[in-house]
């Protein structure tokens, strides 16, 4: 089931330019954004296959580890998450993704994280088929050709009168859909929640059209990192608006969109829409490292 999605004004800048947020988050309440885009082809494509387990991989905090625990109880699929780092067997109590998806009848295989980075490795994929049996193969985060399908649904017709779509980017799946079914006048901008140069690399090989870039200047750290600064920017998107972001990918978009606008990147009059893709999941265990800290922790109606 899909619920009201829609395209909500932000507000519009001196310079005319209007930025609007499409709230992806809100299609369902526990396969959000993304990542439901991400997995409506995969369940029905392991469904024609008769498929009765849905296995893959994430860390701590993985919006993808809780949205497939909850997909596959949702679906009646077995699911198995490969999670990284050994040392999480023992923290599944103290972390919020973690206990969500156990109690979405996920079961985990934790790994160390040097055998992790094997897991597109046959042999490594061919060990775990002795371990758990037979079972459909969900990449990490989602991203294959199913999941950039889904993703080439998120805009619409209505969509073709803004000039920029902008979105973050971890895998590169979701970019890679909405510069598919993007139209002709329009841009597609990127906002890596990691570093690497390896992403236009990777985008490149599964998008269609070439009328796209990533900005990297809003990364603030790398992947999961934050900064006080970010925190605050969130807090006070959150006050403005009631609409909540994550740190990991949508806070650093939307904080990285507004600096743009205020530094004239975008031309005057543009248009452009932020595809909120959800991820407030993982928003919890944030706050409990932010608390840990001392640190102010992030508002979020969750």
């Amino acid at each position: 089931m899909i619920f009201d999605v829609f395209n909500q004004e932000i507000k519009e800048f001196n310079n005319q330019v209007s930025l609007y947020i499409k709230r992806e988050d809100l299609i369902h309440p526990f396969i959000s954004g993304n990542k439901y885009r991400k997995l409506k082809y995969n369940l029905i494509q392991a469904q024609e296959e008769g498929q009765k387990a849905l296995l893959t991989f994430g860390g701590a905090f993985s919006n993808h580890i809780a949205a497939v625990a909850f997909a596959g109880k949702e679906y009646g699929f077995k699911t198995i998450g490969v999670i990284r780092g050994e040392e999480l067997s023992s923290k599944i109590n103290d972390n919020a993704t973690l206990s969500f998806a156990q109690d979405n009848g996920m079961e985990f295989y934790f790994e160390t994280r040097n055998e992790y980075r094997n897991k597109e490795e046959k042999l490594y994929i061919n060990n775990l088929k002795d371990l758990f049996g037979d079972f459909y193969l969900i990449p990490e985060g989602g991203t294959n050709s199913l999941a950039i399908r889904g993703c080439e649904e998120i805009l619409t017709e209505e969509d073709d009168m803004f000039d920029y779509i902008c979105c973050s980017v971890g895998t590169g799946g979701t970019i890679a859909g909405l510069i598919n079914t993007s139209a002709t006048h329009q841009k597609i901008i990127g906002f890596p929640a990691l570093f690497g140069d390896f992403l236009e690399n990777d985008i490149s090989r599964i998008a269609k059209k070439d009328n796209w870039e990533l900005i990297k200047e809003y990364t603030f750290g790398g992947y999961a990192k934050t900064s006080d600064k970010l925190i605050e920017y969130l807090n006070r998107f959150y006050n403005n608006t009631k609409i909540p972001l994550d740190p990991v990918y949508t806070g650093k978009m939307m904080f990285g969109i507004e600096d743009l606008i205020n530094k004239n990147f975008f031309p005057k009059g543009s248009k452009v829409l932020a595809i909120h893709t959800g991820g407030l999941q993982g928003i919890k265990g944030m706050n409990v490292k932010l608390k840990n800290k001392n640190l102010q922790i992030i508002k979020f109606d969750g």
